[in-house]
Parts: structure tokens; sequence; C-alpha cells
């Protein structure tokens, strides 16, 4: 919380990434922890407060690219429903040494592409 009693703007990005961490590793196992943010949008909506108890964020597939995948998230207050944050993010695939991108293999692009919003 910050001095006015909200949720700061910089959790909002907290509560983003952490969807996105189960989400990629419920589909992609281990094959996640080499992917990074290359970047996120974010419209701020709704405040939240320590009312609100608790959020729901939202994360769905819009585009896979080579080595890329882009990302509509959004975070919603579970107490009315309430949209608080929407966002699009695009993350890249990297080598091991997290130094440049590296095409996605075969097995986790067809994964990927399976979620892909109709």
């Amino acid at each position: 919380m910050d001095g006015f009693g909200h949720v700061n703007n910089s959790t909002y990005l907290t509560y983003f990434e952490e969807a996105r961490d189960e989400y990629f590793t419920g589909v992609l196992g281990d094959t996640v922890h080499g992917v990074v943010v290359r970047k996120i949008e974010v419209e701020f909506i709704s405040g939240l407060t320590q009312d609100d108890d608790h959020v729901d964020v939202h994360v769905q597939v819009e585009r896979v690219g080579s080595s890329s995948v882009s990302t509509h998230e959004w975070i919603t207050a579970v107490s009315d429903g309430r949209l608080a944050a929407d966002a699009h993010s695009v993350m890249v695939h990297t080598n091991s040494g997290r130094q440049a991108s590296e095409a996605w293999s075969d097995g986790d692009r067809a994964l990927l592409e399976g979620l892909l919003r109709d």
C-alpha cells in the first residue's frame, strides 16, 4: 500500500509478473525460465485498496512469434468485479545466457499456439 492507502502502481506489475510466471510455467514447464519481458504497457483504470482484499489476474496469449509471445493481461477486483488494470506484454525466449533471443522449440511453439485466443 502507498501513503494514500492504495495498492502502489508498481505492485500491479508484480501481480502481472506472478500471473504470467504461473501461467507459462503450467504450459511450458522449466522452459519458461528462459523467457524475459521485452515490453509491457499498462493502463491503470481503477485503484485497489485494502478493502478489495483479493484480485484476479487474467492472462491470454494474443500472438506467437519465432522467439516471442504477446499477451493481454488484466486485473479485476474480486469484491465487485471491476477492472483495475489492463496490460499488453511481449516476452522473449532467450538463449541460456539470456544474451540473445532464441527461437522456440517446435514443441513449445505448438503449445503456445494452442493458447491463441480466437
